[in-house]
Order: structure tokens, then sequence, then C-alpha cells
């Protein structure tokens, strides 16, 4: 072998690992570029995932603003409840009363209505007596006039019997 052949040798041995280290950085590279790629992904995928992050606490934050708004609504109902109840009781008492009214103004009317019965009877008795009583005052003056002639004749005839 011969210099030249061992030159040769090298130069393909050379060539061989040149070929190998190209191909391992072929392979290198291309691997880089799918991790970069896969890198990539997951940063988008990270971005994307921080995104519904964001939209999902504004969500909670939402959520627990209506959950405090409910819960004040439902304090408010409990109290327009305890309200509504004081309400309905006053209502029922008032009803109450109210029944209790109207029965003593119908007593009260029916009382009315026999007291103007009674009062027309007695205007009519009244009105009675005042035509009698007329009547007696009428037959008082007859009579005292009479009394009076009676007494003007006897006192005539008893001045006649005198002078006799």
């Amino acid at each position: 072998m011969s210099m030249m052949d061992k030159l040769k040798e090298r130069i393909n041995t050379l060539r061989l690992e040149a070929e190998g280290a190209q191909d391992k950085a072929d392979e290198a590279q291309s691997r880089v570029k799918l991790l970069e790629q896969d890198l990539l992904s997951k940063e988008q995928e990270i971005a994307s995932l921080n995104h519904k992050n964001t939209l999902l606490e504004e969500e909670v934050e939402k959520l627990e603003k209506q959950l405090a708004e409910a819960k004040a609504a439902a304090e408010d109902g409990a109290a327009h409840g305890t309200a509504n109840e004081s309400l309905t009781r006053k209502i029922s008492q008032l009803e109450e009363e109210l029944e209790v009214a109207d029965r003593n103004l119908r007593e009260t009317t029916e009382k009315l209505r026999v007291t103007d019965v009674k009062a027309e009877q007695y205007e009519r008795k009244v009105s009675s007596l005042e035509v009698d009583c007329d009547a007696w005052e009428k037959k008082y003056e007859e009579m005292s006039a009479k009394y009076n002639e009676a007494k003007a004749e006897l006192e005539e005839i008893n001045k006649q019997l005198e002078s006799f």
C-alpha cells in the first residue's frame, strides 16, 4: 500500500465520516425543525390556554358578581316576604274590622229605619192629637160661650127675681 492508497483510504474514511456526520447533521437539523414546530405548537397552545384562562377568570368574576346579586336579591326577597306577611296580616285585620263595621252599620241602619217608622207613627199621633186638641178647644170655646150666655141669663133671671 502506497501512500496514495493510504491517502485515498484515509480520504474515503473521512468522506464516509463526513457523510455520516452530514447525515447526523441533517437528521439533527430535521429533529431541530420538528422540535421548533413542536415548540411553536406548544407556545400557540399555551397562548390559547392563557386566553381561555383569562376568559374563564372573567366568567368566574361575572358569576361571582351574579351570585352576590342573587344573594342580595334573596335577602331582599326574604325582607319583602316578611313585609308581605306583615301586610297580609294587616289586610286580614282590616278586613275583620271592616266586617265588624259593616255589621254595625247594618244594625244601626236597621235601628234608624225602625226609629224612622216609630217617628212617623208618633208624628201621625201628634197630628191626630193636635186635631183632637183643636176640636176640644173649639168645643171648650163653644161651651165657654154657652156657659157665659147661661151665666148672663141666670144673672138676668136673678135680677128679675130680685126685683120682684
